[in-house]
């Protein structure tokens, strides 16, 4: 089947384009840093001296949706984000969907020296804040030279 052809619908098109381009490239990252477009939740992590800090952008969800769990050293994010309407019996069509819906789960791998007894996760608008403390072992120290 020949990828040429014509259509009234430009966004038609730009869809076309979009998924020969993730084909080509196989929908993995281009790097091991990055993650794939549209990833959900995006995450920031951030370290202190006396802990790993870990923020989950989930606008739209409600604490008990969000599943959090450190097995190993991997920090685990995992919930479903419902649709914002029911489509099915709708003759709408969607030729533009940016919201994510759907279940999630983000592994996060935390450095050796957090204490996984130790963390606190609380949801405040729209985000899911998880801090780990460290082990105290592995905080600066300061040594007294005699």
């Amino acid at each position: 089947m020949s990828d040429l052809y014509f259509r009234n619908d430009i966004f038609d098109e730009f869809y076309r384009i979009q998924r020969q381009i993730d084909e080509l490239f196989g929908g993995f990252p281009s790097s091991i840093r990055s993650v794939r477009c549209g990833t959900f939740p995006q995450i920031n992590i951030g370290v202190t001296d006396d802990t790993v800090e870990v923020v989950a952008f989930a606008p739209g969800m409600k604490p008990a949706e969000l599943d959090v769990s450190i097995d190993k050293g991997l920090l685990t994010i995992s919930g479903e984000r419902k649709p914002l309407t029911d489509d099915s019996n709708s003759d709408r069509e969607v030729y533009a969907q940016e919201r994510f819906a759907g279940t999630f789960r983000r592994v996060i791998e935390l450095p050796q020296s957090v204490d996984p007894d130790k963390v606190q996760a609380r949801y405040v608008d729209g985000c899911l804040c998880v801090t780990v403390k460290k082990h105290e072992s592995s905080k600066p120290q300061s040594i007294t030279v005699q």
